[in-house]
């Protein structure tokens, strides 16, 4: 529903008034089922939200829906026995909140566009656990159930307090970040979308491991707070008034998204540039002013990558947030058309940090904000996939052997640095991609979903090709977005175009390689566990003097084709294709010398090895020892700073 429609139906009497009529553009790129004309008073001193909402809900279902499912995400942290408190041991992205910091939404008032009071049946409901002091999920029975396709228009009044910012919202200082604020409705899913066999809401609880799932819409918000703030969003800032006592109202529209965040703070220096078209504020703190033409050149660097790679980024704006000192928890987020980004003073010389950040984050504007999968059960597909991106792009723009770290003769590429983030794991087995995320332990259950499911993205890359990987996350990407896709609409996009454009290289489909990669807590681990070079007793030309061979052992459970290349004292080398599929093999080279050394996976295809140290052997004792221990240095080296990026 557009901005000028929802204000129809408008009552009377309400606390604040909806946001004005906007010029929507025609053509809607998604389905537009929920849609939000929110009013709301920032009070900067008691840091609460004052709103009011309206709801223009469209039922995409061939049966009548009797119910409401909201999500009230700032109730988890209203105290310590909120799920995700409880799931956090009340640590919120390594922050504990006092008791006065704590943060809540309450509705105050629900009714529908005909005065009908709703507010009265407002129940909150525990799909995922019995925890019966969550409170981030409410039911409202309606009194008359929405007709198959047909609309419901709701008034609701809220109030919201922010906490002291410490996971994706919150207040710090004079700074607001402004996320998850607002009653927002769950996901009804109808038979054939995602995994549903049957139509009903999808509304999970806010939980430690997992993120957000909702319908795409329009958005107009009006925001009204003291002058001296400046003011980022989702969407386009559309108007400012001055009301004369010192206030100020900001208007906000957005179309095709499925949430709204915002910032704002008086100390904002703002950075404005463009790309093709797309408008770019970059919002940064005084102290962060170094940062901030890194900031903007690595977005526009992303901005074009995902056009050539993925597909076009179709909004007209771009905003950058960037968080003070103190407000650390606020950063590294996304929201549609918007992101948090992070600098460190002390790391900005020596790494690319603020660049990774900013990559990372406006690459989700694709996974989770066009295509919009369920985050709650399959945050692989937004996370995973993201990474694996970031990997691509930051290689891309600044080297691939400097992209993470370049510094005191160091020098580390991020798709490196990713993918020894999965090997060096304590427990790279913890547990399968596939389980629902919001399931996944807590301790790492966040590098199954990120490092993992990279890692496996990367070994596609290297099996299929950077050709024919594109063509098919092109076609993913255009064929999915603004329609919440699942795990299994990801992979019949693979089984479909993967053998046609390999020629079946791999098989009639990819199925195997994402039953194992996905659904198994197995490793891939391939040694090349022994290497003979000998010369042949009866030698009938000079072609066939010496012969090699090669041992090698498959010590995981994943399987998957591989090569081992073999290099001659003539410096020629001869390579052979194994399945992988056996738990040993042997492989028999002829050649005019003697064999120097042989290489499991020459290329670095199958990223997914865990050790790669086991992966060579030479015949040459004295170097072997060198290049061992330099590769195990090498490895520690690497370790070393992922860990200190964390701190």
């Amino acid at each position: 529903m557009r901005g000028t429609s929802l204000l129809l139906c408008l009552s009377a009497a309400v606390p604040l008034s909806l946001p004005g009529p906007t010029v929507v553009a025609s053509g809607a790129l998604s389905p537009r089922i929920a849609n939000y004309a929110i009013a709301v008073n920032l009070d900067t001193d008691k840091k609460l939200l004052t709103a009011h909402e309206r709801i223009t809900w469209h039922n995409p279902a061939d049966v009548a829906v009797g119910d409401l499912q909201f999500h009230l995400y700032l109730n988890a942290f209203r105290g310590p026995s909120s799920t995700l408190a409880k799931e956090s041991g009340g640590l919120f992205r390594g922050e504990t909140l006092k008791e006065e910091d704590a943060g809540w939404v309450e509705i105050d008032s629900l009714r529908t566009a005909e005065g009908v009071n709703l507010r009265e049946g407002l129940e909150f409901i525990q799909p995922d656990d019995t925890n019966h002091a969550d409170r981030t999920v409410a039911r409202v029975p309606l009194p008359r159930p929405v007709p198959p396709h047909g609309t419901i228009v709701l008034d609701l009044t809220f109030r919201s307090k922010l906490p002291r910012v410490v996971e994706r919202s919150g207040f710090w200082n004079d700074f607001f970040f402004v996320g998850q604020w607002f009653p927002k409705l769950g996901v009804f899913e109808v038979p054939g979308q995602r995994f549903a066999t049957r139509p009903g809401w999808n509304c999970h609880q806010y939980h430690a491991n997992t993120e957000f799932y909702a319908d795409f819409g329009v958005y107009d918000v009006d925001i009204t707070l003291p002058s001296k703030f400046i003011v980022g969003s989702s969407g386009a800032l559309v108007r400012e008034v001055e009301h004369g006592d010192g206030t100020k109202t900001v208007s906000c529209h957005a179309e095709d998204i499925h949430d709204f965040a915002w910032s704002a703070s008086p100390r904002f220096v703002v950075l404005t540039s463009s790309w093709h078209g797309v408008a770019i504020r970059a919002l940064v703190q005084p102290e962060h002013l170094s940062a901030g033409a890194r900031y903007l050149a690595s977005l526009k660097g992303a901005l074009q990558y995902f056009d050539d790679h993925v597909g076009p980024y179709p909004y007209p704006t771009f905003t950058i947030i960037d968080p003070p000192h103190g407000a650390e928890a606020a950063g590294g987020m996304e929201y549609p058309t918007l992101v948090t980004v992070e600098t460190f003073k002390v790391a900005e010389p020596c790494t690319r940090f603020p660049e990774i950040v900013t990559v990372h984050e406006f690459g989700h504007n694709y996974w989770y904000g066009m295509v919009a999968n369920n985050e709650f059960e399959e945050g692989w597909m937004d996370e995973g996939i993201n990474q694996y991106y970031e990997m691509r792009i930051m290689d891309y723009l600044y080297g691939s052997s400097t992209s993470a770290v370049a510094a005191w003769g160091v020098n580390i590429g991020d798709t490196e640095f990713d993918r020894f983030s999965y090997t060096s794991m304590d427990n790279p087995s913890i547990a399968p991609i596939s389980t629902p995320t919001w399931k996944l332990p807590r301790r790492g259950g966040s590098a199954i979903t990120y490092f993992k499911t990279a890692t496996v993205m990367q070994t596609l890359d290297g099996l299929l090709g950077r050709v024919v990987m594109d063509s098919i996350m092109k076609t993913y990407f255009q064929r999915w977005r603004f329609r919440h896709p699942c795990r299994r609409d990801f992979v019949a996009v693979f089984n479909e175009l993967a053998p046609a454009l390999t020629d079946k290289r791999y098989g009639p489909d990819m199925n195997w390689f994402f039953h194992e990669t996905m659904d198994s807590t197995g490793i891939c681990d391939y040694e090349l566990t022994a290497l003979y070079s000998f010369p042949n007793e009866e030698q009938d030309s000079s072609k066939d003097r010496y012969t090699t061979v090669v041992l090698a052992s498959r010590l995981g459970e994943v399987a998957t084709p591989v090569e081992i290349e073999v290099t001659f004292t003539d410096g020629s080398t001869a390579r052979q294709q194994w399945s992988g599929q056996e738990r040993y093999t042997k492989l028999t080279f002829t050649s005019p010398t003697r064999a120097v050394n042989a290489v499991i996976d020459p290329d670095h295809r199958i990223a997914l090895d865990v050790n790669v140290l086991n992966n060579s052997r030479v015949l040459d004792p004295s170097s072997s020892v060198v290049n061992r221990y330099f590769t195990k240095v090498l490895f520690w080296v690497q370790n070393l700073f992922q860990m200190a990026s964390l701190f």
